[in-house]
């Protein structure tokens, strides 16, 4: 069982996982022409926090994740708020093609985690209708404190060299801020950023 499968019924649980989920959702209405009419995709969605703020702003959500356990927990958040327009899959978009296109593609935290993340973000351009928005929310570039020595993950992003290789792909438009920042009790913070581009 991965770490996300064993935490997945306690995450929601994490005060800070909300409150992050809320300002970044504010910046996402705030830097995105949301429509109505427009087909989301969460990436790497974990219990689909994000994507429940943000439910009534999409025609229809898909959230997927390539944990088990968290995608049940969205499957159960969706039989009980009825919303039949937010759609739950497993799915590993590394290592297999999605034939799904979408309006507007967004993740949060995830990017750390992907291991060849320009072959993510490439993947991302060609799921994207024209015009189309990706939106990356992620950690600044960190000491290694964030996670732990024992965890392998990419020590955050500098902002600019990111929208380099999303311009690189074939982004325009591309803007950034601080949206966010992780408190924790050891007194260490962890500035996050929401990065949008469009296709």
């Amino acid at each position: 069982m991965s770490e996300f499968d064993a935490r997945a019924r306690e995450w929601d649980k994490d005060k800070m996982h909300m409150d992050r989920s809320l300002a970044i959702a504010a910046g996402l209405e705030e830097m995105i022409p949301l429509e109505p009419s427009m087909k989301a995709l969460e990436y790497g969605a974990g219990t689909g926090i994000l994507s429940f703020l943000l439910k009534d702003r999409f025609a229809e959500i898909t959230l997927m994740d390539n944990s088990t356990e968290m995608i049940k927990v969205c499957v159960e958040k969706t039989e009980y708020h009825k919303t039949n327009h937010i759609l739950p899959i497993y799915f590993d978009l590394e290592h297999k093609d999605y034939d799904g296109r979408f309006d507007v593609i967004y993740n949060q935290m995830v990017l750390h985690h992907v291991v060849d993340y320009e072959s993510i973000i490439g993947t991302f351009y060609s799921m994207l209708n024209p015009g189309g928005y990706l939106a990356i929310a992620d950690l600044y570039p960190e000491d290694g404190s964030f996670h732990g020595p024992d965890v392998n993950v990419h020590l955050g992003f500098d902002p600019e060299k990111l929208a380099e290789i999303l311009k690189q792909i074939g982004f325009k438009n591309i803007n950034y801020k601080t949206c966010f920042e992780v408190k924790r009790e050891s007194g260490l913070k962890y500035p996050v950023f929401l990065l949008v581009a469009q296709k």
